[in-house]
């Protein structure tokens, strides 16, 4: 596909472009010519959009859909049709299907069923059989057939050896593994954050205790046996403490934050809306400080959607009864950019994802393959129905006030924009 990109203030840290307005010719996916006019001599499809700026292709390490076995929730195709439209080159597809995703031919399942579409599918497969923390995967054959990573999603490893044992033999192959930090014993039957507010609402709650608890325990395996680990989606302030100590100690481990940990907090619970049942639980205004401070200071090394769809008769149910989850593609870029200038998370959603699950990072640059994300960060809009793409409508961004919105990607030799 060729096309002119008129006028695009071109994000790039660490780049000489970065800052810099130019027209980007692509040829059959190439990027042929950056300069700062160029003529459209062989009638290429132009793309002039009010204040368009472009990045390298945005990449989220922690998406769910619902295909095989939830399709009423998301199917495949529409499921990366939004993260396109979303301003999403790249995702990390979570393991929790029906059946979970702990062998290989599930894994080539979703890489195949994806080939055509512009937004490329990188499976995570899970780290045990059917997520009961007992018995681990056939790793290595899932490495092979195209999973980045292995991972339970939300089920913490209660079993300290299984995860000593995982992380000493994927050493062989350089893969991740990750490990969801909560104490389930700890956590209990704990729905929301343990606090003032699950005391004012007469809910059960969640301590902070119950996720630093499982970090400090899977730090001191990391430290015995090597490996990478990867804890995703923290929420606390001691979270990000003991990662930094951790990391200070040159241990070879990341995390990632979800948007909504950033922009919300559980004074949004009075309403009890399902909604904003979510796991980890909304914390207090004090974690979301300290996660933004960790985001600033390279602690956390990526923001996620962590988007979960949840069909309606799902979430529209007593709170203590209803699934944990919030759609987050749509809302992800406007509701990080409310809160943080673009250009200090940045790489947060473009490099550094890319380089915990060791993907080739894409370039802004002549004769490289064309990997672009589009989007206008000034536009102040508020988040309504009409604003979801997914097929399920569980968002915790409804009716906020977000700034900033993708026009959609340039990836595979496709081009594919929000009318």
């Amino acid at each position: 596909m060729n096309v002119l990109l008129k006028s695009a203030k071109i994000i790039q840290p660490n780049s000489e472009l970065h800052n810099s307005i130019n027209d980007i010719l692509i040829e059959n996916g190439i990027i042929k010519k950056i300069a700062s006019n160029i003529k459209n001599s062989d009638h290429y499809k132009i793309v002039e959009l009010p204040n368009l700026h472009i990045s390298i292709g945005w990449f989220d390490g922690s998406v769910s859909f619902g295909e095989p076995g939830y399709e009423e929730r998301e199917t495949l195709e529409n499921g990366l049709k939004v993260a396109a439209l979303s301003g999403f080159t790249g995702i990390a597809l979570n393991p929790n299907t029906n059946p979970i995703v702990d062998n290989k031919s599930l894994v080539e399942f979703l890489i195949n069923k994806s080939k055509k579409t512009a937004t490329q599918l990188y499976p995570i497969g899970s780290l045990t059989k059917k997520f009961e923390g007992k018995e681990l995967t056939e790793l290595f054959d899932l490495i092979n057939s195209g999973a980045i990573a292995f991972g339970d999603y939300k089920k913490s490893i209660n079993n300290a050896n299984v995860l000593k044992i995982a992380l000493q033999y994927s050493q062989s192959f350089g893969a991740v593994v990750m490990s969801y930090p909560q104490n389930k014993d700890i956590a209990g039957s704990g729905v929301v954050n343990e606090g003032e507010n699950s005391v004012k609402l007469g809910i059960r709650g969640i301590p902070n205790f119950a996720e630093e608890l499982q970090i400090t325990r899977d730090v001191a395996i990391l430290a015995y046996t090597g490996g990478k680990l990867h804890i995703p989606t923290i929420s606390t302030e001691g979270s990000v403490n003991l990662i930094r100590k951790a990391k200070s100690k040159a241990l070879n481990v990341s995390c990632s934050v979800a948007a909504h940990h950033l922009f919300l907090n559980d004074s949004e619970l009075y309403e009890f809306d399902t909604n904003y049942k979510l796991l980890p639980p909304l914390r207090i205004s004090s974690d979301q400080k300290a996660l933004l401070k960790g985001i600033k200071d390279g602690t956390i090394d990526f923001i996620t959607s962590d988007h979960c769809p949840i069909d309606i008769e799902h979430k529209k149910i007593e709170f203590q009864m209803a699934k944990n989850g919030t759609i987050g593609l749509e809302s992800f870029y406007g509701s990080i950019n409310s809160i943080i200038k673009t250009d200090d998370f940045m790489e947060t959603i473009t490099t550094k994802p890319r380089q915990v699950f060791n993907l080739k990072i894409p370039k802004i640059a002549e004769n490289e393959l064309a990997e672009i994300t589009l989007f206008n960060p000034d536009e102040a809009y508020i988040f309504d129905s009409n604003n979801i793409l997914s097929t399920s409508k569980n968002s915790a961004f409804l009716g906020k006030t977000l700034k900033g919105k993708a026009y959609g990607i340039f990836a595979k030799n496709q081009l594919i924009l929000n009318k």
